[in-house]
């Protein structure tokens, strides 16, 4: 009978072979892989233009691009209902089958209401809104905790004052949202998206610096420098990229960000007024 020779190891590295063997039975069981990365976090802000410029026709350009795009959240502008039309948001997420939150400063029961919504496909874990003052200006910023590829992740999604020299009421709705932005987001990382109603450049905007990174920006500043815009030149003479995906600084990477619902159908219509912006991130551990 063959015998095979006996192993011995000095007492003192027993307790070294033993933590091996454990780390090499973990490696088997977990297929000897690294841990996997993050997830990607796929998002979209669009402005809907509301109920203007023929909606039944845009309605369908609508749907078959945020189809395409494949995003986790996407943020919408210019919502509207009224006794004859639906809620847009509502429309779009039960033809994408996306969960809605619907923000308005309009009460509740109102038949008309007009805001601003947030259609997510993932867990949401806390839903809450606030508004921004000046109160008569019917703004508000929005929240949802969003359990995306089971990582929580605040999605906060605002617009914000309208006219061209409205840069200190724009300033004075960024402090109020990066106040409600503390008492709200916890741990979590945070995004903060929507249309602006200026660049990322604008003075106003510079209140959310450093906390917050414009994430298309960050990739293309040639194209800045050319004169990006989402503001749609079919109906705008000037150009202006305003529609903004802001991410929490040192809490993702951004890996693809570009302007899209940016062409016509073959007859001419426009999705929207404005174009939208797609941004993918991945948060860090």
């Amino acid at each position: 009978m063959n015998r095979r020779p006996r192993t011995w190891l000095p007492a003192f590295l027993l307790p070294v072979a033993v933590l091996l063997s454990a780390a090499l039975l973990g490696a088997c069981a977990s297929g000897g892989r690294a841990p996997e990365p993050a997830a990607p976090l796929r998002i979209v802000t669009f402005n809907l233009f509301h109920d203007r410029s023929e909606w039944p026709k845009r309605l369908p350009l609508i749907v078959e691009g945020l189809r395409a795009l494949d995003a986790d959240v996407i943020a919408l502008q210019e919502v509207l209902q009224t006794p004859e039309l639906p809620n847009q948001a509502e429309t779009l997420a039960a033809a994408l089958g996306y969960r809605v939150q619907f923000v308005s400063t309009d009460p509740e029961g109102q038949p008309r209401r007009y805001g601003n919504a947030l259609l997510t496909r993932d867990p949401v874990q806390a839903a809450q809104w606030s508004p921004l003052a000046p109160l008569d200006d019917s703004r508000s910023i929005g929240h949802a905790r969003v359990a995306v590829h089971g990582r929580p992740v605040n999605v906060y999604f605002t617009h914000l004052h309208w006219t061209r020299d409205g840069g200190a009421i724009r300033a004075r709705q960024l402090q109020d949202a990066l106040d409600y932005i503390d008492r709200t987001a916890g741990t979590a990382p945070s995004v903060l998206l929507g249309d602006f109603n200026a660049p990322a450049t604008a003075p106003e905007l510079a209140l959310l610096a450093p906390r917050f990174v414009d994430s298309y920006g960050l990739l293309h500043a040639a194209a800045d420098a050319a004169g990006a815009t989402t503001l749609n030149p079919h109906f705008f003479d000037y150009r202006a990229r305003i529609d903004l995906v802001f991410a929490e600084a040192g809490r993702f990477d951004v890996g693809e960000a570009r302007i899209v619902l940016d062409r016509p159908d073959a007859d001419g219509t426009w999705p929207s007024d404005h174009f939208g912006t797609f941004v993918e991130l991945r948060p860090r551990d």
